[in-house]
């Protein structure tokens, strides 16, 4: 309600990234809030887990956790005109081992009704979230 006080345009990218570290993943997902023309903000969420998971489970686990996020947000934002779009750090190249997940990944956010975005564009999760995972 602020920001459309305020006169913003508002469009919001939700996105999560992981990173092994020994036996624990951590996970961060990030909320991004682009104020259009006039920067943004962001909030993050953290957890780790002890579950061992191969590339492609972690893919689709950072996926069903953003969706988490943009199905518990979805009404407020439908309620505020506000645009929405699922990031996945996917890589959309074949040559990379995260582009296995990329046809799952891709069918569950569209299927959910989100937009949808990948590497090189996906940058709530490959960047924002990135950062909070290194």
């Amino acid at each position: 309600m602020r920001e459309k006080e305020n006169g913003n345009e508002i469009k919001t990218c939700i996105g999560t990234d992981s990173q092994v570290k020994g036996n624990i993943t951590e996970f961060a997902t990030v909320i991004v809030f682009i104020r259009k023309g006039k920067g943004g903000f962001m909030y993050i969420h953290n957890e780790t887990t002890k579950q061992k998971m191969s590339i492609k489970q972690r893919m689709l686990a950072e996926v069903a956790m953003s969706i988490d996020v943009a199905y518990s947000l979805c009404k407020l934002f439908t309620f505020y005109d506000v645009d929405m779009e699922v990031h996945a750090d996917i890589n959309t190249n074949p040559s990379f081992k995260s582009n296995d997940a990329l046809k799952e990944a891709m069918g569950y956010i569209l299927g959910m009704g989100f937009a949808f975005k990948a590497k090189p564009e996906a940058f709530a999760s490959s960047c924002c979230a990135n950062k909070m995972v290194q």
